[in-house]
């Protein structure tokens, strides 16, 4: 076990030899560290978790354990290793535990490490790790870090440019990243070696299905979790409902396509969007949307017969929200009309709706245009809104219609 915890150091101080391009964060390291509060990263597989927590605690004397490790897994004793850990990292400070959701019962090993004293930084790739009897156990005990991969900003960051101070020579360069970016998403590992982008997240996509879903849950017959999957992807920012899915791909059971719908979630790979309605039971009851997490695995994975540049943006905006702290299905909806005109986000905070977000990648065409500024006005007439956007692919204006005063902005300002 020594050697296990040994060759996890080295792996460590490799990992922290390197340089990286620093996350965007609304927190400070330095505070999180000096709270004694579990710091909790959470996120999809690759997108960064494991650095962030490195550089959060580079420059200081911290002890590490990567429980995507199996040697460490089928040998684990918990008293040995906090004896060697003592060894290793004498008179550590604070502990880092990687993708621990990997350890049966850790949500109860992680409470007794923090009763005794110890400062926390954990990494997980489950959105439902503290959900049921996990939160229990920890309520109260830690500060959740969501990260998803990188933003439109970052990547543009990554390239050399500064959103804020664009130059009139880089401009080519700028609507290059732009299309680049809506193509093929913002996972770290593909945003300097796009010609390998297709590969790897198609790779990454079975190695999520086949890990963080089929195995976790014990999937005997995974011939019809990947045709969801696949479905899902290929229907990306479309309704659906349990019963069509189920009756189109000849699932049989509505029971095990909810059931796949809820393990599909759990590693942040795709997202159920709810439509708005005061009235829970009808919400429930209505079509919900499918977003998935990076833009990247539509190209990758999905079977597409032609490309769709409106609803890769519509995804991008919606991760983008994800980003800003939205949550679904509590503060973040679609929204149909009585008219049947949609809005394709509703943002609400409290009992009130505070924007209506609406996506179209080009708007010049007179019909376009019509349609979806209607959309927007009656929606926003219905849910007493006046805070109204729509995001493109490259225009900015400000339209009036039907007595709103509607704000356009392209995504790379918005």
């Amino acid at each position: 076990m020594k050697t296990v915890i040994m060759n996890q150091k080295k792996e460590r101080d490799e990992l922290l030899s390197r340089s990286y391009l620093m996350r965007h964060s609304k927190y400070d390291a330095h505070e999180l560290l000096a709270n004694p509060l579990i710091k909790l990263i959470t996120g999809p597989r690759r997108v960064g978790k494991s650095v962030y927590a490195l550089l959060m605690l580079r420059g200081t004397n911290f002890a590490y354990l990567n429980f995507d490790d199996k040697l460490l897994l089928d040998s684990w004793d918990e008293d040995l290793i906090m004896a060697l850990l003592d060894d290793v990292y004498s008179g550590y400070d604070f502990m880092m535990l990687d993708e621990v959701q990997n350890l049966d019962g850790w949500d109860l090993w992680v409470s007794k490490l923090y009763r005794r004293g110890k400062n926390l930084v954990i990494t997980g790739s489950n959105a439902n790790m503290l959900s049921s009897e996990m939160a229990t156990v920890l309520t109260g005990r830690y500060v959740q870090i969501e990260m998803l991969p990188f933003s439109l900003h970052e990547v543009m960051e990554w390239n050399g440019l500064d959103h804020a101070a664009i130059q009139p020579e880089q401009s080519i360069k700028v609507v290059a990243v732009k299309d680049d970016y809506m193509r093929n998403g913002g996972f770290p590992e593909t945003i300097g070696a796009r010609g390998i982008t297709h590969n790897y997240l198609s790779t990454l996509f079975d190695s999520i299905l086949l890990k963080d879903v089929s195995h976790r849950h014990k999937i005997r017959n995974t011939s019809d979790l990947y045709t969801l999957a696949g479905w899902f992807l290929a229907n990306f920012c479309n309704p659906f409902t349990a019963n069509g899915v189920a009756e189109e791909l000849g699932l049989g059971s509505v029971t095990t396509v909810r059931k796949y719908c809820d393990y599909l979630c759990e590693p942040y790979l795709f997202y159920f969007l709810p439509r708005f309605n005061n009235k829970l039971k009808l919400m429930l009851r209505a079509a919900q949307k499918v977003y998935v997490v990076d833009n990247g695995f539509v190209g990758a994975a999905a079977f597409n017969v032609s490309e769709n540049l409106g609803r890769l943006l519509e995804n991008q905006v919606f991760v983008e929200l994800l980003r800003r702290g939205c949550e679904v299905g509590k503060t973040l909806f679609y929204y149909r009309s009585r008219n049947d005109k949609e809005v394709d986000f509703v943002v609400r905070r409290g009992v009130s709706v505070e924007m209506l977000v609406q996506v179209c990648y080009d708007l010049s065409s007179a019909k376009t245009r019509k349609r979806e500024t209607e959309s927007l006005t009656e929606c926003a007439g219905e849910l007493n809104c006046d805070n109204l956007l729509i995001v493109t692919n490259d225009t900015t204006e400000t339209i009036e219609r039907d007595g709103y005063m509607i704000k356009v902005v392209a995504v790379s300002d918005f």
